[in-house]
């Protein structure tokens, strides 16, 4: 064969070398650890959903100190649980990146021989073009071996085609593991910041029930004792702040409100289950919040659930009704101003995790529930209010509340959250 023959097998030999990739072992091994992860995911998420079902049926239960405690060893596992399922999705999403990685090591790799082979494949087509077709019949040793020439030729080329082809295909799959290995690495870090917030739920679940056998000195009767004192005092307390709350002057102006609509604020909790609704419901008609009816909105969320911020805004006030002896109303609370004239309050926490003139954004985890102030059984109360209409300031009435500092509105001022949710 002519050189200019053996130039063209010779850089045919090189595009059909073969290009280095991850080891079928290695990446096995990565995907078998994953598809182990998953699977202890799935046992951990049976076991959450058991334990969900245990505390339905104690929390359907009369309240008693041996049934909250129950409850809340019952949240503790659940809490394990989830901790455990967030650690092996950290540990899956880490196994994920590792492999995505080394995929994109390979990627780059071949990309880098393909370039290498079209150079040289490449200079050889240019010592080809620069001979013309006369040059070639005169140097060549028979017709024959001309053809055989040309006819590599052509395949020399078609195989820089296709060879540039691949090469644009493993580019844009970089490009596509790179972006996947972005997303997995976002996810890390939110599920990084889930663990430390669900380690912290575990964490508030603890003290709770620490302060509570403490309190009760792990007597029943004590406990019972508790609840009355607790039933007493919010009546007393509903009727002081009802009675400020007609004496302030207040017209709702719709211009300063947004239009009602689903989704202007976002859930102040990731999993819902309504408990008390808004206004005159059948709970308020039976005689509860002496018969004006709720200022909001009751969610079941068990010790340590975290709440979040129903919209970016600025928290105007904290506080906490407990402080102040035999005051049983809001507890702990947060009341956070939005710019679009709404104005939302999170209330009867077990923690604060914010605090006055702070700045949040949408979804924030603000704090965690509990069942503090008047709350005979965990839950979070939320109320929207216009912000034109709500304050803060003591109740100032000669009762066991009337020091505390609590959020007070008109009652014009109070707006239905599902309008707005």
């Amino acid at each position: 064969m002519h050189v200019r023959g053996g130039i063209f097998m010779l850089a045919l030999a090189v595009l059909a070398s073969t290009p280095f990739v991850l080891s079928a072992q290695t990446a096995d091994q990565l995907q078998n650890q994953i598809n182990s992860q998953n699977s202890h995911i799935q046992q951990l998420n049976r076991e959450i959903a058991a334990f969900e079902k245990q505390l339905q049926e104690v929390g359907a239960k009369k309240q008693t100190l041996q049934n909250t405690v129950s409850i809340l060893d019952l949240q503790r596992k659940q809490l394990n649980a989830k901790i455990n399922v967030t650690k092996a999705n950290i540990a899956t999403t880490e196994l994920e990146i590792k492999r995505l990685d080394g995929s994109i090591v390979d990627k780059e790799t071949a990309i880098h021989r393909d370039e290498e082979g079209l150079t040289q494949a490449i200079q050889s087509m240019n010592q080809q073009e620069n001979v013309t077709l006369i040059e070639q019949v005169l140097t060549s040793d028979s017709i024959s071996a001309l053809w055989d020439d040309l006819e590599t030729n052509r395949s020399f080329q078609d195989a820089v085609n296709e060879h540039i082809d691949s090469m644009m295909a493993a580019k844009e799959e970089l490009t596509v593991s790179r972006d996947e290995s972005d997303k997995k690495r976002q996810q890390l870090v939110s599920q990084k910041e889930t663990l430390a917030s669900q380690q912290e739920s575990l964490d508030v679940t603890r003290r709770e029930q620490n302060a509570l056998l403490a309190q009760t000195k792990s007597q029943e009767a004590n406990y019972q004792a508790i609840l009355e004192a607790k039933r007493t005092a919010k009546a007393t307390f509903e009727k002081s702040l009802n009675e400020l709350e007609s004496k302030l002057q207040y017209t709702l102006n719709p211009k300063l409100l947004p239009p009602s609509g689903k989704g202007i604020l976002r859930w102040p909790l990731d999993s819902v289950t309504i408990t008390q609704n808004f206004g005159n419901t059948d709970f308020a008609r039976s005689g509860a919040y002496s018969g004006k009816g709720h200022n909001g909105v009751d969610f079941r969320a068990s010790i340590g659930t975290p709440v979040k911020t129903a919209l970016s805004g600025d928290v105007i006030g904290t506080g906490n009704s407990d402080a102040v002896r035999g005051c049983y109303s809001y507890g702990k609370w947060v009341l956070i101003k939005h710019g679009n004239g709404l104005t939302t309050l999170y209330a009867h926490l077990s923690q604060i995790n914010v605090s006055q003139g702070q700045s949040v954004s949408t979804g924030q985890a603000i704090g965690y529930s509990g069942n503090t102030g008047y709350a005979t059984g965990p839950h979070l109360h939320f109320t929207v209010y216009a912000s034109d209409a709500v304050q803060v300031r003591q109740l100032g009435t000669n009762t066991p509340c009337g020091k505390a500092t609590i959020p007070v509105s008109a009652v014009g001022g109070y707006l239905n959250p599902l309008d707005y949710l």
